[in-house]
């Protein structure tokens, strides 16, 4: 077509019939553009299939990764919970002096609620590269994005909270550094000490007066406050974004 247009303009052009060889120039650019803009257009068309195919392989990629994610922090909320209910028991413990008082198990109490501490080290490695890379733009959901952007934001927070709370354990721990009190008891009474171990036949030094230390209560209290504080206002948030993003992954890959 675009060759006949040619050969008629030129033939015009000799025969000096201006007019009509400026239209059949006009209709020569006409096809050349249209032209171009079909080539663009299945130019477009294979690239954003290209993305959308790039999109899917990091989006499944993703899936997995925050899997993992979920299931390793439902494991550290499992982990904080237990570690605040003997904190609890503790509590109650002080608050009930009037009544008789075993070593055992407040050794117990004191092992379980203190001797897990927890931190939260999700796999980011896929998302990281993406947002390196600029490659988090191809995926189409805005919601997405925005969550993708925001987590590891949110995963910093957490850190800082693990911090304060790891802090307000240590606390605790330093009661037992000192010549007042016995940390071998507490490991003895716990099971933690082998019943084997020369030290056992030694006399056993009580820790129970701490249950009258305003100090020890105290940090105790602080310690429970901030066990509470990380799972209600960081660890439970945490994991409705994470089921959120996992939702909105499945319903990109399903549609």
């Amino acid at each position: 077509m675009l060759t006949r247009l040619r050969k008629t303009r030129q033939r015009l052009l000799g025969e000096r019939r201006f007019s009509n060889y400026l239209l059949y120039a006009l209709g020569e650019i006409v096809l050349v553009v249209v032209g171009i803009l079909i080539a663009v257009a299945i130019n477009n068309h294979y690239q954003d299939k290209a993305t959308q195919a790039k999109a899917r392989v990091y989006l499944t990629g993703l899936k997995t990764e925050f899997l993992d994610n979920q299931h390793k922090l439902a494991v550290l909320i499992d982990v904080n919970k237990s570690n605040l209910s003997y904190a609890r028991d503790l509590i109650e413990l002080i608050n009930n002096r009037s009544q008789q008082i075993d070593e055992t198990r407040f050794s117990r109490l004191l092992m379980k609620a203190l001797n897990n501490d927890v931190a939260y080290n999700p796999n980011n490695s896929l998302l990281t590269e993406m947002i390196n890379s600029g490659s988090l733009k191809d995926i189409e959901s805005v919601q997405l994005r925005r969550l993708f952007t925001n987590w590891l934001a949110n995963v910093d927070d957490i850190a800082k909270q693990e911090h304060d709370l790891s802090i307000q354990r240590e606390h605790l721990i330093d009661f037992f550094r000192g010549p007042d009190t016995s940390f071998k008891t507490v490991l003895q009474n716990a099971g933690a000490m082998p019943a084997n171990d020369e030290t056992s036949n030694l006399s056993e030094k009580s820790n129970l007066h701490l249950l009258e230390s305003r100090a020890f209560e105290n940090n105790l209290l602080m310690f429970i406050l901030t066990c509470e504080a990380t799972d209600e206002n960081h660890y439970q948030p945490l994991m409705d974004n994470l089921n959120t993003i996992l939702g909105l992954i499945d319903e990109v890959l399903d549609h």
